[in-house]
């Protein structure tokens, strides 16, 4: 199974590990950390063009989606109910 977050990016299912609103990001020192720390490593990927709403980590990556982060967990949640 498959999610789409956004353009041409569509990630694994069984890849996923959170789904965050990008306001974490303004919030957390931890969150802030760890997003700095993967895109020293060359592990962010800024999705199209538009403002991004959400946090997508996964496996290998951190995402930042223009989809919300509740769109997308519905999508999530949608694949692994059924």
């Amino acid at each position: 199974m498959f999610i789409h977050l956004g353009g041409e990016k569509i990630i694994r299912a069984s890849e996923l590990i959170g789904i965050f609103d990008l306001s974490i990001e303004k919030t957390s020192k931890v969150t802030k950390q760890f997003t700095s720390h993967a895109g020293r490593e060359k592990k962010v990927e800024i999705i199209g063009d538009e403002e991004c709403k959400s946090l997508v980590v996964t496996l290998d990556k951190v995402y930042y989606s223009p989809i919300s982060s509740s769109t997308l967990k519905k999508r999530a949640h949608h694949l692994f109910v059924n």
